[in-house]
């Protein structure tokens, strides 16, 4: 008897919400002194690849006949839908220099997006700040 293909993914589809835990370690990594700066590093690093590769968006990229682009559902800020095309019109977004004000207004598109791009930078800074001593006030 076969499956019905909904609950193929490892742990039910949650696998891919492992970044908002990564999040979460990292806030409390922030406000138990104890946490050391590389796994505030580290965690750092790991919701930032979150963001980029793997967080659940909306793709963007441009589309014949509509302004706001695909709404097909995306993995990460940096990759498209699964249309392979779309994949390498967000790539180009980003290194043709007309394209990149598209590509950075996609980044605030929708409330998900918003969401992503601000724990993006958020987990950037939190990483330099890390690694550079002597930032924190204590």
């Amino acid at each position: 008897m076969g499956s019905s293909g909904a609950n193929k993914t490892r742990f039910g589809g949650l696998g891919k919400w492992w970044g908002v835990l990564a999040g979460a370690l990292l806030i409390a990594a922030w406000i138990n002194s104890a946490a050391g700066p590389a796994a505030v590093a580290t965690l750092s690093a790991a919701v930032l690849i979150w963001c980029f590769f793997q967080a659940p968006v909306s793709c963007g990229a441009p589309v014949r006949g509509r302004t706001d682009g695909c709404r097909n559902n995306a993995a990460g800020l940096l990759l498209g839908c699964h249309i392979r095309q779309h994949r390498w019109q967000k790539l180009k977004m980003l290194i043709l220099r007309r394209q990149v004000r598209t590509f950075c207004a996609g980044l605030f598109s929708d409330g998900k997006a918003v969401i992503v791009t601000l724990a993006g930078l958020g987990s950037f800074v939190s990483g330099l700040v890390a690694l550079v001593p002597g930032v924190i006030v204590k």
